[in-house]
C-alpha cells in the first residue's frame, strides 16, 4: 500500500507541476495538448487513488484484529 501511495503522490505532483507549467509559460500548442491529454487524467486518477488509500480508523483497527480472508 505504501508503494501505491508513494507512486500516486509522485504522479500527482508531476501532473500538477506540468499543468501549472502549461498555464504559466505558454509553451507550443502541441505541448499543451500533450499535457492536457496525459497529465489531467493522470492527476485525477492519482488523486482518486490517494483519497481511496486513506481508510477510516475503525476499518484499520478491524484489519489489524482480523486475518486477511480476501475481498
Amino acid at each position: 500500500m505504501d508503494k501505491l501511495k508513494t507512486a500516486s503522490w509522485f504522479i500527482f505532483i508531476i501532473s500538477v507541476v506540468s499543468i501549472v507549467y502549461a498555464l504559466v509559460f505558454n509553451p507550443a500548442v502541441w505541448i499543451v495538448y500533450t499535457i492536457a491529454l496525459l497529465f489531467i487524467p493522470l492527476s485525477i486518477l492519482s488523486f482518486g487513488l490517494l483519497s481511496m488509500a486513506r481508510g477510516k480508523k475503525e476499518e484499520e483497527e478491524d484489519k489489524r484484529r482480523e486475518p486477511f480472508i480476501g475481498y
